[in-house]
């Protein structure tokens, strides 16, 4: 009568009574058909539940049957995470670059072994939180130390300082070991920090000399302007002289002997300033000549 009501409720007789058989041979008496149903409608794995029971039952794991099931339906392998609990797992980590306080940088490699934690896989993280915090626990650790010869010489200490930070909370393992598998060493960071500081520093040296340039370049011009300027005023002084004399003459303030004692004044400063023109440059091809 079962058997048919299990085909009327649309679930395989073959599925369940091959697991109850599995499950009273493996002296799991708790587990009823009802049970296995229920787990069926549910959409869990009836199979693979049985099988994590009966291993965790040989493996003396406390794993009731509603921890299996609720493990089955939130999409975990229960029977993989009863073999990881018996046989632990390890994880390569990806290469971790970190960089010391002397600025040489380190690319470490990891191994992680662990284990499922069987009461954590339901709402439990995964391999990558656990990876992701190893990494950080691993740069952590180099950034922390004064040179990279101390952990080159002394590699464990990586893996000391990683595990006392508990990194396994809130995941859905336990984490047994975290080994130092390999440890390269890369650039000089700081080296390299401090020629991209020199080159900025030289950048901006040569624009504000480059300003200062372009600053005296105008101020130059500027002047030059200014001394245009200053001689057209002093040429439109000088044009005021023969229409003084014009007037002069016009009013009889100024005799012709007055004129012409003016004129021979031009001359005679015209002949001296010839005559100490004449001295300067001799003098100057002189000591060219003697030098």
């Amino acid at each position: 009568m079962q058997l048919f009501l299990m085909r009327f409720r649309k679930v395989p007789p073959g599925v369940i009574t091959r697991a109850m058989i599995e499950a009273h041979k493996a002296g799991l008496g708790g587990i009823k058909r009802d049970l296995l149903e229920a787990h069926y409608l549910a959409g869990g794995h009836v199979a693979s539940v049985v099988h994590a029971l009966v291993s965790a039952e040989k493996a003396n794991i406390d794993l009731p049957f509603n921890m299996a099931t609720a493990i089955d339906l939130a999409g975990r392998d229960v029977f993989e995470a009863v073999q990881m609990s018996v046989n632990p797992k390890v994880i390569d980590t990806p290469p971790v670059t970190a960089v010391s306080k002397d600025g040489i940088q380190l690319i470490c490699k990891a191994r992680v072994t662990v284990r499922a934690a069987i009461k954590q896989l339901v709402g439990g993280a995964g391999e990558e939180t656990v990876l992701a915090r190893v990494g950080e626990g691993i740069v952590s650790s180099i950034g922390s130390s004064f040179s990279h010869k101390e952990v080159l010489e002394n590699p464990d200490s990586i893996s000391r300082v990683v595990l006392e930070k508990g990194l396994d909370a809130g995941t859905a393992f336990e984490i047994l070991s975290i080994d130092i598998a390999d440890i390269d060493i890369g650039k000089n960071i700081g080296a390299v920090l401090q020629m991209d500081q020199a080159e900025a520093d030289k950048n901006i040296a040569q624009a504000k000399a480059e300003e200062r340039r372009a600053m005296a370049v105008a101020l130059e011009q500027e002047m030059r302007a200014k001394a245009q300027e200053a001689r057209a005023k002093v040429i439109e002084a000088e044009v005021q002289v023969p229409l003084a004399i014009s007037e002069a003459f016009k009013n009889g303030n100024l005799g012709i002997m007055d004129y012409m004692k003016y004129k021979n004044i031009n001359a005679d400063t015209a002949m001296r300033d010839s005559i100490a023109r004449d001295e300067n440059s001799s003098s100057s091809s002189d000591n060219s000549q003697s030098e």
